[in-house]
C-alpha cells in the first residue's frame, strides 16, 4: 500500500506531467512554424512505446551493447527525421550528471538491471526514483535529470528523443538549485 506522501507525490507528478505536456505541445507548434517543412516531433507516449519495444526485445540490443569501465558507454541505434534511439550501458557508479535534452522530449526504458533517476523539483529538494528492467520513463523537453547506476550490477537502458538531439545542457546541483555549467553539442561533444 502506498503511503499518503507517495500518493501525493504521484498526483503532483501527474499534474506536473500534464502541464509539461501542454507546454511541450505549444513549444512544438511554435518550432514547427519556425522549422516549416520538417517532420512533426513524436510525443512522450510514442517515445515511451518505442523504447519499451526495443528494451523488451534483447535481439535488438544485446549484440551491440558494451560495458566500459572507464566511462558510460552509448551508441545510437536509429536516427530518423522525427526521432532517434540510443543504447546505453551502466556499470555501478556511472552516471550522466544533471542535464536536459535541449528542445527534445524523451523517454528511456530499462532493458537490464536498475538505474536511479534524480530530479530537482525545487531548491534544496532532490527526488530519487528507481527504475528496474521493464520500466519506462518519459519526459518533456524541459526535463532536467541525472541518471545513475548506484546498484551492484550492470544495467542497460534504451533512450529515444524527438526531435533528435542537437544539444544537451549540463547543470551543477548547488544549495540554491541547479546552475547551468555548459552545453554539449551533437556531433561535436558526443
Amino acid at each position: 500500500m502506498e503511503s499518503t506522501g507517495a500518493l501525493l507525490d504521484t498526483r503532483m507528478d501527474a499534474r506536473m506531467d500534464a502541464r509539461m505536456d501542454a507546454t511541450d505541445a505549444l513549444a512544438r507548434a511554435t518550432d514547427a512554424l519556425v522549422d516549416a517543412g520538417g517532420a512533426a516531433p513524436l510525443d512522450r507516449a510514442q517515445l515511451g512505446r518505442i523504447v519499451g519495444a526495443v528494451a523488451a526485445d534483447p535481439g535488438r540490443w544485446r549484440g551491440p551493447v558494451r560495458f566500459d569501465v572507464g566511462r558510460r558507454w552509448f551508441r545510437r541505434l536509429e536516427l530518423a527525421e522525427d526521432h532517434e534511439v540510443w543504447l546505453l550501458s551502466w556499470l555501478p557508479g556511472q552516471n550522466t550528471g544533471f542535464h536536459d535534452h535541449g528542445r527534445a522530449a524523451g523517454a528511456f526504458a530499462v532493458a537490464q538491471g536498475r538505474v536511479r533517476e534524480r530530479t530537482v523539483p525545487g531548491p534544496g529538494r532532490v527526488r530519487q526514483r528507481t527504475y528496474a528492467a521493464g520500466r519506462v520513463r518519459s519526459f518533456g523537453s524541459r526535463h532536467v535529470h541525472d541518471v545513475v547506476n548506484d546498484f551492484g550490477g550492470p544495467a542497460v537502458t534504451v533512450h529515444a528523443y524527438s526531435p533528435p538531439l542537437t544539444a544537451m545542457r549540463r547543470y551543477e546541483l548547488t544549495t540554491s538549485g541547479l546552475v547551468h555549467i555548459g552545453t554539449d553539442r551533437a556531433e561535436q561533444d558526443w
